[in-house]
Parts: structure tokens; sequence; C-alpha cells
């Protein structure tokens, strides 16, 4: 797994990761969703690299091996904006001034706000499988509510979800070693039945449905938008499009002025189940941005 890797752990802003990096060229940072860790990239970074990219993939702040800073009333420390000062932090003292950021599912909420946080350090924007925070919740109806009812069990604080998880991780998180590969699966497995690492992923939820959508709405009352170059992917086989109709489309108001994408013929987690098709539409974003 991660052949010709490095992996090694990195201070952030406010919390140590774990961080896998290699390959040689212009910068990509790549950021796993929940529940996974960087592990999920496994088939997609070497193809990166193989292209001609320096790559690098931390586990977030909270999730797999990385710190798990205490948390507050507001759950500030589990916020996108300092996930995103990590990971900012990390690139810089790997010596990665300005990269593109590839975010998938919880990841794709702490790269859109690297780039409206840090618009000089990112060079472009691909989101998978995700809309805005703000966006999906002004958007909840009842087929939002029954399909994700988990961003609010997990949201709770009167009766806290980590209890039912820790309960039977495996059960509550279904994934296959065939699916991910076996290493990254074992990986995925320490991580979720570490107690810890699951209540800073339901510190992840919270801060979602709170301080998280006050940044995103601030930010859409000042008008701000991703300057730089944004990329929308979403899978055949989730529910982006059902739940959305145009994905693009809710993206739009967030967007500059270059915006485009489309779907993968893949499930949710398609770094794992359609590497090839993912890393293929990744260059020709970047490769077409290079040529303009």
């Amino acid at each position: 797994m991660f052949d010709g890797f490095e992996l090694t752990r990195c201070q952030g802003e406010g919390a140590r990761l774990r961080v896998r990096h290699g390959g040689r060229g212009p910068a990509v940072l790549l950021l796993h969703g929940h529940p996974r860790t960087h592990a999920t990239w496994h088939r997609v970074a070497p193809l990166l690299a193989a292209a001609g990219h320096t790559v690098v993939c931390p586990d977030l702040r909270g999730y797999g091996e990385s710190d798990k800073p205490a948390s507050d009333p507001e759950h500030r420390p589990y916020s996108k904006r300092a996930m995103a000062g990590d990971c900012l932090a990390v690139m810089r003292r790997l010596g990665h001034e300005r990269f593109a950021v590839v975010g998938h599912d919880r990841g794709g909420y702490v790269a859109m706000r690297l780039a409206l946080d840090h618009p000089e350090a990112v060079s472009a924007v691909s989101a998978l499988d995700v809309v805005p925070i703000g966006e999906a919740l002004r958007r909840c109806d009842a087929t939002f509510a029954a399909s994700w009812w988990h961003w609010f069990f997990l949201g709770q604080t009167e009766k806290p979800a980590e209890r039912v998880i820790n309960a039977d991780p495996d059960a509550w998180y279904s994934a296959t070693g065939e699916q991910m590969g076996a290493e990254a699966y074992e990986d995925f497995r320490r991580a979720i039945h570490d107690p810890a690492t699951v209540h800073a992923m339901c510190e992840d939820y919270r801060a979602g449905l709170g301080i998280d959508r006050e940044h995103d709405d601030a930010d859409q009352r000042a008008g701000r938008r991703i300057a730089c170059p944004l990329q929308v992917l979403w899978a055949t086989r989730d529910d982006m499009a059902t739940l959305y109709g145009d994905v693009l489309g809710v993206w739009r108001d967030w967007a500059g002025d270059r915006l485009e994408g489309g779907p993968i013929d893949s499930g949710h987690h398609m770094s794992e189940e359609a590497p090839d098709a993912l890393a293929a539409a990744l260059l020709g974003f970047w490769r077409s941005d290079a040529d303009r």
C-alpha cells in the first residue's frame, strides 16, 4: 500500500497529523471523508504520483491516528476551519505554498474551507460526492432526513451516539476488505474500534450542524466565493443526483469563473471503487487548467 510513499507525523495548526506523502511535481492534497482514514486513497495516490504530482494524504484531525483535541461546547476544535488550518500548516511544513485540494465527503467541506479561508494557497478544488453544508441543511426535506439521518444522530449531544457505535463498530460501519483492500481495511478497523476516534468523528458532525454552517452562512452573506477553478464529481450509485438534481447548480453560487464536473460510475467511496476513473477526471481537470 502506497509503495514509495513516506509515512510521517506532521504538526498542523492545532493538532499533529499522520501524513502519507510521495511523488514529485505540483502538489496535491487528498482529504478523506467519514469514517475513513488517509488509506482510502491508496489506489488513487500512486496514479497521481506516476502522472507527475507530489501527493499528500493526511488523516484529518480526530480521524485515524491523528491527534484528537479536546472539544468545547461549540465544537470549534472540530470545525472545518480548524481542520483546514491543520492541513495548510502541514502543507507548508512539507514545502508546498500552493497546491490543489481534493476532498471527499467530510473532506470536501475541509477542501471548501481551505479555498475560502486561504485562497492564496489553493490552486484548484475538487469536491467529491458532497455539496456545501449550509446548502444541504437549507434543502433538507423528508427525503434527505430519511437518507441522511446519521447527520442528526451523530450530531446529538443530549443522547450521544458514541455508546451505540462503540457497542459494535463493525456492525455500525459496514465496509469490507474486498472493497477497500486488506491493508486499508485494517487501518480503517483500528480507527473505528478506538473510542477516542469515534468521539472525534461525532464532534465533526456536531460542528457541521452548528459552527460550520455559521461559517458557510457568513461567507454567503459576504458574497465570498471559491476563487480558484472548482470541480464537482459525484457517484452515479449514490444519492447526490436524487437529492439535488442539478448538482453543479447547487455549487454555482459558491464558484468563481470556472465550475465543471460530472458523474463517476461508482458508489459513494469512489477512490476505492473507481480509482482509475477518478484519477483520470482529476488529472484532466488539472491539465486543462494548466493549458489555459
